[in-house]
């Protein structure tokens, strides 16, 4: 994916690209929520990609990166975003929760879930992959960029017209400054790997 190709959902007022390299600062208070338990809705989170239509892609498509930033407050989240429209929708990375960093991810069909747990390696620097096919969405982490577990697998339908926004994410629902860096992007048609293959 080439950085000049992209844009911004709810852009930030600090941010810059340099060298293949997006580096935001989050606006205060920013977040993607869905009414579930808090009985809010929050659509103010940024997110920095394009529409995987435009890429011409066959077969699905897989997208993946590098993010880098220090998650110290509660909520304080980064990682990637896949939009089919305000209510529908997944977002995934690290989250500041309970006191550390967790891995975890929201899908969002008419209202948010949350599934989560702790990060098995550094939280400052990791790596996500996305991958749509068929009709569902596979989703893995990595903590070196060679080695990918799974983090979800779920159903996700795409129409065959409808336009979906993927790109890199962040927010910060009980402040304003965290800084984080997004690099080594990569969108390519479907991997078709087995589901089984960490690679």
């Amino acid at each position: 994916m080439n950085l000049q190709q992209c844009h911004w959902l709810n852009e930030p007022a600090l941010w810059r690209c340099q060298d293949d390299e997006l580096h935001v600062t989050t606006d205060n208070k920013t977040d993607f929520w869905r009414d579930t338990w808090y009985g809010f809705q929050r659509h103010s989170g940024h997110v920095f990609g394009g529409y995987v239509n435009d890429f011409k892609l066959e077969g699905g498509f897989t997208f993946q990166f590098c993010i880098e930033g220090q998650f110290e407050q509660l909520y304080d989240q980064a990682g990637v975003m896949l939009l089919a429209d305000e209510q529908h929708w997944l977002k995934a990375g690290i989250e500041h929760s309970d006191g550390q960093a967790t891995i975890g991810s929201v899908l969002t069909n008419g209202c948010s879930d949350w599934a989560m747990g702790i990060f098995p390696g550094n939280p400052d620097k990791f790596w996500l992959r996305i991958t749509y096919s068929d009709g569902a969405i596979r989703l893995q982490y990595s903590t070196d960029g060679e080695t990918w577990p799974l983090l979800r697998l779920s159903p996700f339908t795409i129409g065959n017209n409808q336009r979906i926004f993927i790109g890199a994410m962040c927010c910060s629902p009980e402040r304003e400054g965290l800084q984080v860096k997004f690099s080594d992007f990569r969108l390519t048609s479907s991997l078709k790997k087995h589901l089984h293959d960490l690679s």
